[in-house]
């Protein structure tokens, strides 16, 4: 059942307010950027944004010094310059047992590129809660090899193996698309493709159709990107520039389980499409434990003054296309579509 491709987007816009951008889309009024600024102040941010001529458009610009970063000055062995999303981020931003999520970025390792002996990670989707959150469930690391290489990892419990790797070289100096697709589930599906823009090779591939891909006793699970790098071999290391773009967050089913769906609950929305105001019709307000609203990229309205009874303010908003999710907490949830004209 598939009620809605619901995909956020983060991508650079250019120098200036980098966290705040970033913030704005993985966690409205928190933060979803780790860096070492605390021990680095002279520095700055270690988030910027710079102008890419190979993508002519802006990128993110994540930086790692090989001193004194450190990670947020709580470990000293590692550094990490990531964003993430968390527990704090809006809803359709964690993916929850049963969903499919589609995650989509690019980056670029510098042509010289050094990465560590232990681990220097660009990516990982963990989970949040259960005896296994401090493991990621999916890594993808660089590490320091005879050749160098690209390793995706797994693990579900407290072991991680490593699944498919590929040479580093491959990837120096390039960017690269990623598309990585997670049906999260003890009987779950995994998939992922790694391109090189330039000439459209594919790096790495993996493709799992009957595989584990939750951790017991997880909340949700939530992907992380950056880089995140161990200091046991720091003379393998440099200071390092990754450079990062169009981070996508796609839940290709928002209600994967057909018992969850309120089959029985007839509403709709009228007038629709609407310039001023819509009402909800045959909505027995009470009913429902919480309404949101939601614009396309997966940001959400703030509905606290807009709406009343069951009558929604569309004044303000921009043209275009949003999701208005009413749930109850013991039969699940209803979306409705809304055109804003």
């Amino acid at each position: 059942m598939n009620l809605v491709r619901a995909q956020v987007v983060l991508s650079a816009d250019g120098p200036g307010s980098t966290y705040e951008i970033i913030n704005n889309v993985f966690a409205p009024g928190y933060n979803a950027v780790e860096v070492p600024d605390c021990e680095h102040t002279n520095f700055g941010r270690h988030i910027d944004e710079i102008f890419d001529t190979e993508l002519n458009t802006n990128v993110f610009r994540f930086i790692a010094h090989k001193t004194p970063d450190n990670d947020r000055c709580i470990n000293f062995d590692r550094q990490r310059t990531e964003i993430k999303t968390y527990s704090s981020s809006p809803d359709n931003l964690k993916a929850i047992e049963g969903e499919t999520v589609e995650y989509k970025w690019k980056f670029k390792l510098d042509i010289n590129f050094q990465p560590s002996s232990s681990f220097t990670h660009l990516h990982q989707i963990k989970s949040v809660d259960g005896a296994y959150a401090s493991i990621p469930l999916i890594t993808l690391t660089a590490r320091k090899a005879n050749p160098d290489r690209i390793e995706l990892r797994y693990s579900t419990t407290n072991s991680q193996s490593t699944i498919v790797t590929a040479e580093l070289d491959n990837f120096r100096g390039h960017w690269i698309e990623v598309t990585e697709q997670i049906t999260y589930g003890n009987n779950g599906r995994y998939a992922i493709d790694v391109v090189r823009i330039s000439d459209n090779s594919n790096l790495l591939s993996y493709n799992n159709t009957s595989m584990d891909t939750w951790q017991d006793g997880a909340s949700f699970a939530r992907p992380k990107w950056g880089i995140y790098r161990s200091l046991n071999n720091s003379n393998d290391l440099r200071d390092e520039n990754v450079l990062f773009n169009d981070f996508s967050i796609e839940e290709i089913d928002l209600l994967s389980n057909p018992n969850v769906e309120l089959e029985n609950t007839e509403l709709q929305l009228v007038p629709n499409p609407s310039q001023n105001s819509v009402t909800i019709k045959k909505l027995e307000i009470n009913y429902f434990d919480t309404i949101q609203m939601f614009d396309n990229t997966g940001k959400e309205i703030e509905l606290t003054y807009r709406l009343k009874n069951e009558v929604i303010d569309l004044s303000g908003l921009e043209t275009g296309i949003y999701f208005i999710c009413l749930s109850r907490n013991n039969d699940g949830s209803k979306i409705l579509k809304c055109i804003v004209e």
